[in-house]
């Protein structure tokens, strides 16, 4: 491993170990309010895509009504894919989603929901900054052209979270991810860092 693939790996473990710490008792409140106000389980556990094509288990704060089907989700993909516009009111997230609870609809808006993550960063299935961890199905539908987004851990954050989020559409994203991975840096990776609560603090569009 190079210097740099060191120090990441030391920033990873040490941001994630001391995040999980301090947020301990916002997690368990967060994960109490989603247990208790939409029945199920407080954490969502789903295959995604990371380094080298490797599937590993994320987790999130559940979101969505147990049993919700992604159809449509996959269909906006595929179509976001063929280069049509499917946005909705400035944002490319699916529009009054019906499988999203109320709860959930405040920790998407406020990334709450992917505080959780944090654990996949201590596994070392994930980085603090990196490509957006994508779905398996995902994966198999992305030309081929982008395949280098998978030369590296996916992220917490990165370049997707700090240029607009829901403003940009599937291939907006996956260009974003291979332009992230060829200019990739230490200090690249902290600027990220830096910028993504203020990022957060001023988007409007997620969902």
């Amino acid at each position: 491993m190079s210097w740099a693939a060191v120090a990441r790996r030391v920033l990873d473990m040490t941001v994630a170990t001391l995040a999980l710490l301090v947020l301990a008792v916002p997690l368990v409140v967060v994960g109490l309010l989603v247990r208790f106000s939409s029945g199920g389980p407080a954490l969502f556990r789903q295959r995604r895509v990371g380094l080298g094509g490797r599937a590993f288990t994320m987790y999130k704060f559940r979101t969505m009504r147990e049993g919700a089907s992604d159809e449509l989700l996959r269909e906006m993909i595929a179509a976001e894919l063929r280069g049509e516009d499917t946005s909705s009111n400035g944002s490319y997230k699916l529009d009054s989603d019906p499988r999203v609870t109320k709860i959930g609809t405040f920790l998407r808006k406020t990334s709450l929901d992917e505080l959780p993550q944090l654990i996949n960063v201590l596994l070392g299935d994930m980085s603090l900054v990196g490509p957006r961890p994508c779905l398996e199905w995902e994966a198999l539908m992305f030309p081929a052209e982008f395949q280098a987004r998978f030369s590296v851990r996916p992220g917490l954050t990165g370049l997707w979270q700090v240029s607009g989020r829901s403003t940009m559409g599937t291939l907006e994203m996956l260009h974003l991810d291979v332009a992230y991975v060829r200019s990739r840096s230490l200090v690249g990776d902290l600027s990220i860092l830096v910028r993504t609560i203020p990022s957060m603090l001023k988007d409007r569009s997620a969902r």
